[in-house]
């Protein structure tokens, strides 16, 4: 057996079981969860006829094995997405790979990327996280024969990452940067300054960025969200020299269980990425293919899907933030709530009492120098119809008001 399994740590969903194995929630009220970030809203029906249409369809439907490329048609209608989202001119066929969803992706670009050996000695190569963060960046460095190296987000700015507090020893032996932005489960999206000065470290030490960008259409402001690509051509960086961003159908468009998204790019890097996906059998369906195709191709719904989030976001924020330290992230469906206590008995006490999942902050980092950046804060995923939402914001304020008045 692969003895860095033994490395891994429990899902944070996993923790959260055990966390309330033995607590019988209240019966009086039907449970809640915004514990998962998974979508809730209606996947369109278009896409869902397109899928269906594909299936029926032969050769072009399930009787032919995929190319692990994809198909040139999807590559150009995901960069057809690019110029429109962010302006930008990439080659579908040398800078721009399908991948089934964006998670196995970033997964898989860390194999292709980490060399375990470099440098020889007793030094591991770097996998530089964001903290807290999304826990595969975490599990794919260490099955890569890497050490994770965590950058604490500072909530006074915006939970911007403090990329000089790096230490250049580490620096040195950083062979990739995990960023996701907007952030999984602040919400905040990285400016252009800090972009500036990723990139320059990345020249200085020759390491790859790998940009997490799946809640990029999921926004509250007017501006969207600056793209990783789009950040680096604002910079007049051009060909992309090691950086990779990872897009995903899953939260745009409400279609999860098609596991479609794509990953774009220094196009040197995705050759290589290529290659590793031959050998690791990650081709996309044909069906799922031409229903990609289809989603890339409409904004419309995308633009009914954020519209509604923002009034969801619009009803349930107020109610929290009258009783506790939470305000409207920049993107994403998340809220990240300081609750002034112990992550994990909040939220403990609140499933048993009111029968509302949310998962502890705590569970989504790692301590540094005896500090967790997630402790005492909970993430509040907002998937669910505006009601259901309402009515769990309503029930967590009056779970606080009444720990207030008993504290």
């Amino acid at each position: 057996m692969n003895p860095l399994l033994k490395r891994l740590q429990p899902y944070p969903f996993e923790r959260l079981r055990q966390l309330f194995a033995g607590i019988p929630p209240n019966p009086a009220l039907r449970p809640i969860s915004l514990g998962i970030g998974e979508p809730k809203h209606a996947t369109p029906a278009f896409i869902a006829q397109a899928l269906g249409a594909a299936a029926s369809q032969s050769p072009s439907g399930l009787s032919v094995y995929p190319a692990t490329a994809g198909d040139l048609t999807l590559r150009t209608a995901c960069a057809a997405w690019l110029h429109r989202r962010y302006k930008l001119q990439l080659d579908p066929a040398t800078q721009l790979l399908p991948v089934n969803g964006s998670r196995e992706a970033l997964f898989a670009l860390v194999q292709t990327v980490v060399d375990p050996g470099a440098g020889g000695g007793a030094s591991k190569p770097v996998v530089i996280c964001p903290n807290p963060f999304y826990q595969i960046y975490e599990g794919a460095a260490l099955l890569a024969g890497a050490e994770p190296h965590y950058v604490a987000a500072d909530p006074a700015r915006n939970f911007a990452q403090d990329w000089d507090s790096v230490p250049e020893a580490v620096w040195a032996r950083t062979q990739l940067a995990f960023v996701c932005s907007p952030g999984n489960p602040t919400g905040a999206v990285m400016p252009l300054a800090q972009w500036d000065r990723l990139f320059a470290l990345s020249d200085s030490h020759g390491f790859v960025i790998a940009s997490d960008e799946c809640y990029s259409e999921i926004y509250f402001r007017e501006e969207p969200p600056l793209g990783a690509l789009e950040a680096a051509a604002k910079l007049g960086r051009t060909g992309f020299k090691n950086l990779m961003a990872f897009t995903s159908l899953s939260k745009r468009s409400n279609v999860p269980g098609m596991r479609s998204g794509f990953v774009a790019g220094d196009a040197a890097l995705i050759k290589q990425f290529l290659l590793y996906r031959t050998y690791h059998g990650s081709a996309m369906s044909p069906v799922i293919q031409a229903a990609s195709i289809a989603a890339w191709g409409d904004e419309a719904h995308v633009e009914r899907n954020r519209c509604l989030y923002r009034d969801k976001f619009a009803s349930v924020t107020p109610i929290l933030a009258a009783v506790m330290d939470v305000a409207l992230p920049d993107a994403g469906f998340y809220l990240w709530a300081d609750v002034g206590c112990s992550d994990t008995e909040f939220a403990r006490e609140l499933f048993a009492l009111y029968n509302v999942t949310v998962l502890p902050g705590s569970f989504l980092a790692r301590a540094v120098e005896g500090h967790n950046p997630g402790a005492q804060r909970i993430r509040m995923a907002l998937v669910a119809e505006t009601s259901e939402c309402v009515e769990a914001a309503q029930r967590i304020a009056q779970f606080v008001t009444s720990r207030a008045r008993l504290s």
